[in-house]
Formats: C-alpha cells, structure tokens, sequence
C-alpha cells in the first residue's frame, strides 16, 4: 500500500470512529420527573375498558343496597358472562371490572367468610359463581379482568370496628388468588352511613383515611397480584386516580401527577398537578346510562354515539382511560339498546381514526436532538410508540411540520409523548398550511400519553405542530392526522312551566324535526321552528338533519306528565322558586333561611293521581344544597299530610341525575319534599327541576 493510499485508509478508519463515537454520545433524553411505572404504562395502553355493575340493586330498583335485601332475590335466569365478553371485544374494549360486592355487601362469588352471597341465593341452586365466570369469558375473549370490593358494607355486622378489617383482607384474598390474573382493583370511595349491620339498623361513620390501613392493604394486594394497578378514592393514593365526576370527562389539562401526601381536592383530581411528585394518571368512570344499576325506566335514557364520542374525546382524549359501565338487566343480559350503541361506538371510533394521514408523509422538525437521525421528526410518524422526536436538552419550544404533499381535508390531530421519560409539554398549537398562508386551527394546554384536538374541516397541505412551552425537551413518540367523521347529537327537548316545548341542540344550522305520538321522526313529520304548547301528557320525539350532507342525529325523546301551568310554591314569597318548575336544568333555586329538616310545598292546583315524584338537584355538584336524605309527604288538603315515601338519594354527589321515587298511588293536590341531611352537612336545600309521576 501506499503512502497516498495509506492515509486514505487510515482517514476513512479515524472518519468512521468519529461518527460511531459521536453516535454513542447523542443519549436519550434523562426521565424528567415522576415517571409511569410498569403497571401504569400496561394499564394506560389499554386505553377503553369495561365496568359490569349486578346485585340485589338490580332486582330492587335501587341505586345502592342497604344491606337487608332478600338473597333469595338473585336469580338470573339467562345470566350470560360470555355475552358480556363478547359485546365487550366487539366494542373494542381491552378489559372488564366486575362488581363482585357493592355497598349492600351481598358477594357475587361463594365467599366463604359470609352467608350473604351467591351460595345461598337461589340461581344455579346456590352453586354460581360470577366471578369464575366472568373470569373464564374474559380469558375465552382476550380481554383483562379487573375486580371492584366496596370496602363499604351495609351488610356486615362488624363494618366500622378493627374486625370487619379482618373480613375486608379476607375476601381481597379469596379474590386475587381464585381468578388468575386481575389487572385492577377498584375501591369505591364511599364510606360510612347508615345500614342493616346485621340487624343493628343504625349509621356508622369512620375516618376513611386510616380506618382500611391501606398501606398493609395495599402491600397484601401487590403481593397476591404483582401485575396489578390500584383505583382508590377511599383514603390513600393509589395507582390510579378519580376525576372528580361520573359525568364522562377529565380536564382540558390533565397532568398525569399528584403529590403522595395531602389533601386532594376536586380541582387536583380533574387536571392533575403540574409538579406533583407521583404519577397518579386519570381513569375516567361513567355508565352508558344514566346510572350505574339497571332501572327500567332509563331503556330510552341510553347515551347516543355522539354523546359516547364526545365522552372519547374528554376522556381518551384527554390523556386518560375510559371505563364504561353496563348495567346489568335483571335476567343477567346487557340489554340490546346498550349493546347496540355500545357496538356503534367502537364502529365510530375505528372509522374515525382509521386512517393517519400523517404516516406516509414527510416530517421536518426546527430541532432534532443532537442532528441525530434516531431522534428525527420521521420518528414521531412511524407508528412505533418505542421511537420518539426529541429536542436538545436546552430546547423547550418546537415545531414539527408534516408535508402532506397535496391538500388534504383532515379535522383531528393526535399528539402522544413517550412517558416512560415523563410528562413535559405544558402548550401548543396546530397550524394548517391553506392556500399558502398558515391558519392556525387549534390549540391546548397538556399532552401526556395522548391527546386528540378537533376543530372544522380544513383543507390544507402542511401541518404545524408548536410546542410552546414545555418542563423540558419535548419527547414525542407519535402524531397522528385525521378526517373523522361529523355526527350530529340528539336534540334536548325541554317543556316551561307554561307548557311550551323547545328543541335544540350544540349543533349549528341543523332543521329539527319532531312527533308527538310516539312514532319515530322522520324529514316528513313537523318541522320545529319556534317553541310550541304541548300541555299534559306528551312524549315528543325529534331528531336534528343537515341537508347539505343528508346526516340525520339519533332520537331525542321525553316523555312529560301532567301540566305545571297551575302549580304554585307554598310558603315563600321568592321570586327565584319559580326555577323549580320552570323545565330549565340550568337554573336553581336554595333554600337558606331554616334549619334542616326543610320543607318544600307545592300546590298541584288541583287533585291528582300520584304514584311518584322526580327531584333533580343543582347541576354543579360541588355547590351546596344537594339533597341526599329526604322524606316525601303528600295531602288534599294543606292541612291533613301522609308519609308515603322515605329514603336517601344514593350516590347523587358524583352522579347528580333526576331521582326517580316511587309509591303506592294517592289522591293528592299538596306534595312536601322534606330535605334532611345534604351533602355539605349544613341546612341548605336546593332544586333545579321538581316533577311528579301519576297514574
């Protein structure tokens, strides 16, 4: 070899080495922050899962039990955990969390620590087991089974001394041994009340934050199941957190973070902590209906596909988990209206998201981390969540600009960071490139393990995405680009206390189209244009349409009872009680001036046939005057009054739905709601919307 040839040789050998050696020096990103454990990243990716609730609520029309229901109730005759399943994958879903015991205490599974369970009820002669076969259909389906345990039990003579704590561990034992594998347990925070207690018949109250021990319990429930993440809003964090509402939506900002010790308050639980020192991500709980247990009565109050989409996008979307629930029907079956919407949900979502139309395009970034191709912009679209954008360590403001090549209609855009490194984007913006000119068409605050951002169609051939502030160098392992489809929602269909009927909707421009005798709307039947008078009895039906594209909404229904037009508040001279009678949701009305017990009265006008009533309560949970105990009187007279009906309205804080009560008819022209316990323990009592049920 030659001279010449030989410092060639040798260049090219020093060259290559270089390369190699400033290849090794381009390192990952450093974790920024509390990071995802294992468990965590397992549970995230699922993304959408099951809840099934089934007990002796079931039978009795009840919310919660109260612990003395007849176990002899319990016979499900076509009980089918495999249709459950089923249903469950079809839908898209990765997972279901049975209730294998509710506040009532009563077991789904043979425990052999208490009578009151499955074993002494009369399905399958007292040999079921819906536990094992809710385990068994999940294993058959490739889906994760998860176990909900109240710690709450009105049933159980012990709860509320050190023993019950004993009985609590004993059936965790039996549960996360017996099923195989269980991918979640979920603790419901509800503690304390009043209940049978084995016959005691009284209220019981402990300190919900040291009365479970939940450090030993959790310790016994990581031993058992080491795979396993923990759902608790009874006392110590978990691995999971509450949102705040069973409403079907997380914060706009949803830090995956929380601190280990303190108070949690509503506004930490719905947007998470910025700098908390624990990933504590979101798991957004909500029923298909609205609420948990089956109720004959809400067959036509299941939610429509754009109302579950919506739902995806505040929850899914919003760097959470979505967990839908299906209450089961009294014959052990999830009902075909559930079914089918649940089935035309997963169809939407997978039509929506069908296409990334980011994939096959070109990507560029302002900064790559150290110039390194394996940290290049083509990272964040190859569809492999193991890869990822990256900046240098200094930069923590962004763009990543993807050439669509041609313009393309999209309406959705998906951002994910890789959070095995942390949680770091803060804000950020999306631009479309339209006839030469960047529009910027949507922008939002956090991102986390993924974020879906909508706004109207645009036609355009370059994407931006901007990240405008960030706790450190942005990772982003994906980004995806959409055209989904737009779906008209369900008209709401209110009546005034005159009796006039409006219909609207979130929709812009739609033409509403409604019935009035039951039959199903079509673009043939009356046309809504301006509120009209639909006195008494009437069931009013309408759908929304949009003729430039011939997309009709599903069906909104109500059903309305006798006329308000001659009902009167007794007893008060304020101006603002009229907002009980008025069919607005929005507005309210408190009473502030008497202490609790307090009375509503109101004058029907005239005798009625009454077999029911219906309270609604303020729609922002969080205020007082939420009625939770109450006694309902009725009277001809004013003067002569009748307890027909007493109770508790189970579970109305985090749910704060229309409460449905019902009793023996009466021949009444008065009714009296008396309000004796709230949720915030003073003496305030408030109502949005007060209604009767007659004959």
């Amino acid at each position: 070899m030659n001279t010449m040839n030989r410092s060639l040789f040798f260049g090219i050998i020093v060259l290559i080495c270089f390369v190699n050696f400033s290849y090794a020096q381009i390192k990952a990103p450093a974790p920024f922050g509390p990071v995802p454990s294992e468990n965590q990243l397992r549970w995230q990716e699922m993304e959408y899962y099951a809840f099934v609730h089934f007990s002796l609520n079931t039978y009795t029309d009840q919310s919660w039990g109260f612990g003395n229901e007849d176990v002899k109730l319990f016979n499900p005759e076509k009980a089918d955990c495999r249709q459950w399943a089923r249903i469950c994958k079809e839908a898209g879903m990765k997972g279901i969390i049975i209730t294998a015991k509710h506040h009532c205490g009563f077991c789904l599974w043979p425990s052999e620590y208490t009578e009151y369970s499955v074993k002494n009820a009369p399905w399958k002669n007292g040999q079921g087991d819906m536990v094992r076969e809710m385990a068994d259909a999940c294993k058959e389906y490739g889906l994760k089974l998860g176990i909900y345990l109240s710690p709450w039990d009105r049933n159980h003579p012990d709860y509320g001394k050190p023993e019950y704590i004993t009985y609590f561990r004993n059936q965790l034992t039996e549960l996360l041994t017996n099923y195989g594998p269980i991918f979640e347990v979920w603790f419901d925070g509800a503690n304390g009340g009043s209940g049978y207690y084995g016959g005691a018949n009284e209220t019981r109250t402990i300190d919900r934050t040291t009365y479970y021990d939940w450090s030993n319990t959790y310790k016994l429930i990581r031993k058992l199941q080491p795979n396993i993440v923990i759902w608790n809003d009874g006392g110590d964090r978990g691995d999971l957190r509450w949102v705040g509402t069973e409403e079907g939506y997380v914060g706009e900002t949803n830090w995956s973070l929380l601190n280990a010790t303190g108070d949690v308050p509503w506004n930490m639980l719905h947007y998470g902590v910025e700098n908390g020192d624990s990933w504590v991500p979101a798991e957004v709980n909500t029923s298909i209906r609205p609420e948990w247990f089956y109720h004959p009565s809400e067959d036509d109050k299941v939610k429509t596909v754009p109302h579950l989409m919506e739902t995806y996008y505040n929850s899914i979307g919003h760097n959470g988990t979505l967990l839908l629930n299906f209450p089961i029907m009294p014959n052990g079956l999830i009902h075909p209206t559930d079914e089918n919407r649940t089935l035309e949900f997963g169809k939407a979502v997978e039509e929506s998201f069908a296409v990334n139309l980011a994939e096959k395009s070109k990507a560029e970034a302002s900064n790559v981390r150290g110039n390194a191709k394996q940290f290049g912009a083509a990272k964040a679209i190859d569809d492999n969540k193991e890869t990822f954008w990256a900046t240098d360590d200094n930069i923590t403001k962004a763009s990543l600009t993807i050439n669509l090549g041609k313009p393309t209609m999209f309406n959705r855009f998906m951002a994910q960071e890789y959070i095995r490194l942390g949680q770091r984007v803060k804000t950020f913006t999306v631009e479309a490139l339209v006839d030469g000119n960047w529009k910027e068409v949507a922008k939002a605050t956090t991102i986390g393990y993924k974020r879906i951002l909508r706004f109207p169609s645009v036609n355009a051939t370059k994407v931006r995405f901007t990240i405008t502030d960030s706790k450190s160098c942005p990772v982003i392992s994906n980004i995806g680009v959409y055209n989904a489809p737009v779906f008209l929602n369900a008209p709401s269909i209110a009546r005034n206390q005159s009796g006039d009927v409006t219909i609207t909707t979130n929709d812009i421009g739609p033409i509403f189209y409604y019935t009035l005798d039951g039959n199903e709307p079509t673009t043939k039947s009356n046309i809504f244009t301006t509120p009209f008078l639909a006195d008494g009895k009437v069931e009013v039906k309408a759908i929304a349409y949009d003729p430039a594209s011939g997309k009709r909404s599903p069906v909104g229904q109500e059903k309305f009872d006798i006329s308000k037009k001659n009902w009167k508040i007794v007893g008060t001279n304020n101006e603002k009680s009229v907002a009980i009678l008025d069919g607005n949701p929005s507005s309210v009305w408190h009473q502030r001036d008497k202490k609790m017990p307090v009375d509503l009265v109101i004058d029907l006008g005239s005798l009625q046939n009454l077999c029911g009533f219906k309270y609604l309560p303020d729609q922002n949970k969080w205020s007082s005057g939420i009625i939770t105990n109450y006694q309902f009187y009725v009277s001809a007279d004013n003067i002569k009054w009748k307890l027909v009906d007493e109770g508790e309205f189970s579970n109305i804080k985090n749910n704060p739905v229309w409460q449905i009560k019902k009793f023996a008819p009466e021949k009444v022209r008065y009714l009296k709601l008396r309000a004796l316990k709230n949720t915030s323990g003073d003496d305030v009592a408030g109502y949005a919307e007060v209604d009767v049920i007659t004959n």
